[in-house]
């Protein structure tokens, strides 16, 4: 069913439209003050979150590695810490079982050799 819709149409005469809008060229400057303020911490993550699939995985700059690495470096990282120990401690254990090896073939070595 039709609907009947009124439209008002505001008309300038050519006086009153160079007085109402500015018809002269201008190149936009911007100054300190003029510039737009940084988005809070709170605007900042949530521009993160819709913006996270558009962050590529890999790169040195704007990229998820990026953010990773520059927030380890800022902040460390004590899990990974606790990890890395963790490793380095087991490596140590399976070095010392190793020579204890090396050391238990040297000898049934000797005990034949002298013995057979």
């Amino acid at each position: 069913m039709a609907e009947k819709v009124n439209l008002t149409k505001n008309v300038f005469n050519k006086q009153q439209f160079t007085r109402t809008v500015n018809t002269q060229f201008s190149e936009p400057t911007t100054t300190p003050s003029q510039q737009q303020p940084l988005p809070t911490v709170g605007e900042f993550f949530n521009y993160y979150q819709e913006l996270f699939y558009d962050i590529p995985k890999l790169g040195a700059n704007n990229s998820h590695e990026y953010l990773i690495r520059t927030s380890q470096e800022y902040v460390g990282d004590p899990q990974l810490n606790s990890e890395i120990e963790a490793l380095l401690q087991e490596i140590n254990s399976l070095r010392q079982t190793v020579l204890d090896q090396q050391q238990t073939i040297q000898q049934l070595s000797t005990n034949f050799n002298t013995n057979g």
